[in-house]
């Protein structure tokens, strides 16, 4: 039996529109590691560094990386590459950066090593998709990411199903609940789409903090509208900002 194993489902392929029969792989994500997770199964395995002090190393291996980056610097270890690109197109050879147009990201490219580990990942279908409504991903439009992190005043991608947003009833609409407690954020800005299986939403002037994305809506695939809303809410957390690096004082390593 193989030691590891990526299961997956298989929903319509959104990008064919002259095909109705084929279909795209969604891996069902399991659970999302974080630095603190990492930490505690790194001391699970016999480890004797305190949790604080691999936490700490982390978060600022993290953010090294990532000036790294921003300098325009390539970052490589024994699994992948990270390296700085522009996207969007230039007119010409003389044509000027223009911030509508183009984007900053970060391209991963897997190495040798990798691509053989990856080699030996078992994969199992769980079949078709069920037709049930959900929020799959979410992407910030400024930076193409996918890892929660969102920017305000900007545009996301949510992708899902039967999340279009539809009805009068008291609650419907898109929010932002942040994480302290405080009241949800409504988006009141009109969605550019809105459809069942896609919206692009624009964030409200969000405060630096984490957040979870809630839809509540009464759209069904029938004729009718349900009678009562519906809420969806994503799994991941969303951030605005930089999280916190849990304070300035180095923890003490044994």
């Amino acid at each position: 039996m193989a030691k590891f194993k990526w299961q997956y489902f298989l929903k319509d392929n959104q990008l064919t529109k002259d095909d109705q029969n084929d279909c795209i792989a969604e891996v069902n994500i399991r659970d999302t590691m974080r630095n603190e997770d990492i930490a505690q199964q790194i001391i699970d395995e016999g480890s004797e560094i305190k949790h604080d002090t691999l936490v700490y190393v982390f978060t600022q291996r993290d953010r090294i990386v990532f000036d790294c980056l921003k300098s325009g610097q390539s970052v490589i270890n024994h699994y992948y590459q990270l390296l700085p690109r522009i996207v969007g197109p230039f007119a010409s050879n003389d044509a000027a950066f223009d911030a509508k147009i183009h984007k900053l990201m970060i391209d991963m490219v897997l190495t040798s090593f990798a691509r053989k580990e990856l080699a030996l990942v078992a994969v199992e279908s769980l079949g078709p998709k069920q037709k049930t409504a959900y929020i799959s991903l979410v992407t910030d439009t400024l930076t193409d990411l996918t890892d929660g992190t969102i920017t305000p005043n900007d545009d996301i991608y949510i992708e899902g199903n039967r999340i279009k947003v539809a009805g009068e009833a008291e609650g419907v609409g898109i929010f932002f609940v942040p994480e302290d407690g405080k009241a949800p954020i409504k988006v009141t800005r009109k969605l550019t789409k809105n459809d069942p299986s896609l919206l692009l939403v624009r964030v409200p002037d969000l405060e630096d903090g984490k957040y979870t994305l809630r839809i509540v809506t009464q759209f069904s695939m029938g004729q009718q509208l349900l009678k009562e809303p519906r809420t969806l809410e994503y799994k991941n957390i969303l951030t605005v900002g930089t999280p916190s690096e849990g304070g300035a004082d180095r923890p003490e390593i044994e």
